[in-house]
């Protein structure tokens, strides 16, 4: 590779990879002509780009100079390089070859787009994260750089720790800390980790997430589909499902939002001792609440049976690629360890930045300012569905960025999803998350980056549609 700038660095500090082949018949000076006109040719070179000195590249190459000046005058009669009097030797401003730059694969873009998961990415608070940044480079010490252990780091761990005992009512001690990035990688952690200790079978909600039942298969296990109901997941059809663990949504479940109540909380905590069983508790958006008082994670109810998941997607942003784990002390080193196995642990100036920003209540303030404009965006879209859309019944709206809203049996999911997508709508079907098939169509809603007008605009376009398939 080449290290070229246009800055101020002297020409005999610049490296440049030329490989000449000494046992071929090609001149050498004729070798560097060809490979220098290439690299030009092809834009390996940025155009105004500064060479090495030809004394400084022969030095490199281990060559004579005198080639290099052959080389040098050669290109530059044919205008690839420029040689200023007293200056540098410049790549010239000649035309590239077009390269193709790597299709990234994206979401469809739709004028409305209701789909679930997605917080308000223009809401980030950039100034307090930068300011935890510069703390954390100017602080940090340089050991913070290197490799460290599979749980993550210190400071990020003792960070949450405090945080979720305090928010979320976990009884969490930083050592059962294990950093990921995210719930997808969390939840194939503990898959592995439990295919490892001789587990076979696991419950999953039904509905649930397609794509992460996919993650526990690639990771060994069987998922085996608990049906959900108004009062989350029947632990009494758990009791005769025969698995080894367990993946919940109790605070508020996806996609139905139902909140799983007391008795139910505690006959799941008494499954899992009797069968020796291990609980994942994802607690995706339980931070945004609205109409009831704060439920506490159920981690805090049982810590040896219950392992809690938690990520900065919902509240921050996806693209840090931060989440975290709470694991029962028995799990805790196996899970550090298929951790450093799969990546060597999670970036670490964005843990520690992570750690100084909630150690100085910037999460805090973010997620206050937050629950005003998500809750304002949800009464929005309630009342538009109670005006434009009643014949959809919405449910789930207490908490988080989504509500599901149930279809009356004379409207076609499917239908409704395709003709609302060809008219720039982005929705996501029931059915989509549905294990077995069949039961009540219904559109998840979410509402997360979608602000006021686009809700109510969106929504008189769906009713439109609606009333074309009555």
């Amino acid at each position: 590779m080449v290290e070229m700038s246009t800055s101020s660095r002297t020409a005999s500090a610049i490296e440049l990879l030329v490989p000449l082949r000494r046992e071929s018949d090609v001149p050498l000076h004729r070798q560097l002509e060809q490979q220098l006109r290439d690299s030009v040719r092809t834009g390996r070179f940025a155009a105004e780009s500064t060479l090495p000195s030809t004394r400084a590249l022969a030095g490199q190459l281990g060559i004579a100079r005198g080639v290099v000046v052959e080389a040098y005058e050669q290109l530059i009669a044919e205008g690839y390089l420029a040689s200023r009097p007293g200056g540098s030797t410049r790549v010239a401003r000649v035309p590239v070859a077009e390269q193709r730059l790597p299709t990234l694969a994206t979401r469809p873009q739709f004028e409305f787009d209701f789909r679930p998961g997605r917080p308000e990415l223009t809401e980030f608070p950039r100034a307090a994260w930068l300011r935890s940044l510069r703390r954390v480079l100017n602080e940090a010490p340089a050991a913070r750089l290197g490799y460290i252990d599979g749980r993550g780091m210190p400071e990020l761990r003792v960070a949450l720790a405090a945080y979720l005992n305090r928010a979320r009512g976990t009884g969490a001690s930083a050592s059962d800390v294990v950093v990921s990035t995210g719930f997808a990688q969390a939840l194939q952690l503990l898959a592995r980790t439990l295919r490892a200790r001789g587990g076979r079978r696991i419950g999953v909600e039904d509905p649930w997430h397609p794509e992460y039942r996919a993650m526990v298969v690639d990771a060994g296990l069987e998922p085996i589909a608990i049906p959900v109901d108004d009062f989350g997941i029947r632990v009494d059809a758990l009791e005769t499902a025969d698995v080894d663990a367990v993946v919940v949504t109790p605070a508020h479940q996806y996609p139905t939002g139902a909140v799983l109540p007391a008795d139910r909380r505690a006959a799941l905590i008494a499954w899992a001792d009797r069968r020796d069983g291990t609980i994942i508790e994802d607690d995706y958006d339980s931070e945004f609440r609205y109409d009831r008082e704060p439920i506490g994670a159920m981690q805090g109810l049982c810590a040896d049976r219950v392992a809690y998941v938690g990520t900065a997607s919902k509240v921050l942003a996806p693209g840090l690629r931060l989440g975290w784990i709470v694991a029962p002390r028995r799990l805790a080193a196996d899970l550090a360890h298929v951790k450093m196995a799969a990546d060597h642990g999670s970036a670490a100036l964005d843990q520690l930045a992570l750690a100084d920003f909630i150690a100085h209540g910037e999460l805090d303030r973010h997620l206050r300012r937050m629950r005003i404009l998500y809750r304002r965006r949800r009464d929005v879209l309630l009342d538009t569905f109670e005006r434009l859309l009643p014949e959809a019944q919405t449910c789930g709206a207490s908490a988080g960025l989504h509500v599901l809203a149930t279809l009356p049996d004379w409207l076609d999911e499917a239908a409704l999803v395709e003709r609302a997508g060809r008219a720039g709508i982005g929705l996501v079907g029931l059915s989509s998350a549905r294990v077995i098939p069949g039961g009540t169509g219904g559109l998840v809603f979410g509402y997360g980056s979608v602000d006021e007008r686009q809700i109510e605009d969106g929504v008189a376009r769906l009713a439109s549609i609606v009333d074309e398939l009555r």
